[in-house]
């Protein structure tokens, strides 16, 4: 039976969770920016974790699904803040964690603060840097002044209505670059890219597959895969990719 409950924030805002019991080491999904834990990957690990008896968390950020706070006052930082809380609190031993294009980001991050409890990584279109090289390398000097101005630009999207790009989310995010350097982290790492990605290209994936310090690091690019890969195909090539991974860890 899965659990449904809420965390307080390191800032008291609660924090919806849904959590599977299990034993072996877990798997902990991360989503990406603007979305939430009932998204088509969330709904296919919980299925496919709770086959195979394997604990599994998924939560919402804050401003996210049915987290407390508003989207436009989460930054990088805050949201890694609020999934550190989630891992610390939420999760015993080691666990797999499962990062979708911002998540992956913060994944990263957690797997540096925490080494000793994350066993392995996946990146589902993994984005760390997002904020400086996808989003402000990228827009337009009028972009660019109106969040500096306004100290917010509502940027249009594929996925539903535009969302805010705010001024702190941008300056947050430079404190938590990662791949300006080596990136110190040595559990496995696996890497699931779209080819015909419109948001994260592939050649991001390999920047980040040549800064890992890791020897165990491994990118599958799908051919004419998107950016959510969420088609039956992608899903099964996660949880095959998952499955690996664990019977690698003795599980």
């Amino acid at each position: 039976m899965e659990e449904t409950g809420t965390l307080p924030a390191p800032d008291g805002t609660p924090l919806a969770f849904r959590r599977l019991p299990g034993s072996g080491p877990g798997v902990v999904f991360l989503g990406g920016f603007h979305s939430d834990m009932t998204g088509s990957k969330a709904e296919y690990l919980a299925t496919w974790c709770a086959a195979r008896g394997t604990p599994f968390l998924r939560m919402d950020y804050s401003g996210h699904g049915a987290s407390g706070g508003r989207f436009e006052d989460g930054t990088i930082g805050r949201w890694t803040a609020d999934a550190e809380a989630a891992l610390l609190a939420l999760t015993d031993g080691p666990q797999m964690i499962v990062g979708s294009s911002m998540g992956g980001w913060i994944a990263l991050l957690l797997a540096l603060r925490h080494p000793a409890r994350v066993r392995a990584l996946v990146g589902i279109a993994p984005a760390p840097d997002f904020t400086e090289d996808l989003m402000w390398a990228q827009f337009p000097p009028a972009v660019r002044e109106a969040i500096l101005r306004d100290g917010a630009w509502r940027r249009p999207s594929d996925y539903g209505e535009p969302y805010p790009i705010t001024r702190a989310l941008i300056e947050d995010g430079r404190a938590h670059l990662l791949l300006g350097g080596r990136i110190g982290i040595q559990a496995p790492v696996r890497i699931l890219q779209g080819d015909a990605d419109p948001d994260v290209p592939w050649q991001h994936a390999l920047r980040l597959a040549a800064a890992l310090d890791s020897a165990d690091v491994r990118v599958t690019l799908v051919k004419g895969g998107d950016h959510r890969l969420s088609t039956p195909r992608d899903l099964s090539l996660l949880g095959d990719t998952l499955a690996a991974l664990l019977r690698e860890d003795g599980a």
